[in-house]
């Protein structure tokens, strides 16, 4: 399974749009700023699965910052990372990441890619889609149990 990692669109749904075409996704998940874009985007392609999150810039009352998805016999905790602090440590994620027994943490909010496993516990950060110079995206894979983690520049290649 190819899951692909967006956060911090902040309006930019074109580059969004380019990376689903270059991925081919078989899951979406958009972590915020801004849910509206992950609105857009799902209805470009409403036939790959898709989940979101709201972000600090996403302003209204929404009832779950967090989400744990069930795929591939894997539990993922989504979360846009604001609530838990993740600009001064990764200390609170990874807490509630293990509360929710994670085997994949996915937070966004600091436009800085991150991928690393602590603990047994998958992390990435997809930087931010939506960044005007940079802009970068995440892929999990879930290949017969294991869990690879790549960032990916929208103009150039993977780092894994």
């Amino acid at each position: 399974m190819k899951i692909l990692v967006l956060s911090d669109s902040h309006g930019n749904v074109d580059n969004m749009a380019q990376a689903v075409s270059r991925t081919a996704p078989d899951q979406i998940i958009h972590l915020g700023d801004v849910m509206r874009d992950g609105e857009k985007l799902h209805a470009m392609f409403p036939e790959i699965p898709f989940a979101q999150v709201p972000g600090n810039c996403d302003f209204g009352s929404f009832d779950q910052p967090e989400q744990v998805l069930c795929l591939e016999d894997k539990r993922i905790l989504i979360c846009h990372g604001h609530t838990r602090h993740v600009k001064e440590s990764l200390l609170g994620i990874m807490y509630a990441a293990e509360e929710q027994k994670a085997d994949i943490v996915l937070f966004g909010h600091t436009h800085r890619i991150f991928s690393e496993t602590r603990n047994g516990i998958a992390m990435l950060n997809p930087g931010s889609i939506g960044d005007p110079r940079y802009p970068t995206y995440g892929i999990v894979e879930i290949v017969q149990g294991e869990i690879l983690l790549s960032t990916v520049p929208l103009n150039g290649y993977p780092h894994k």
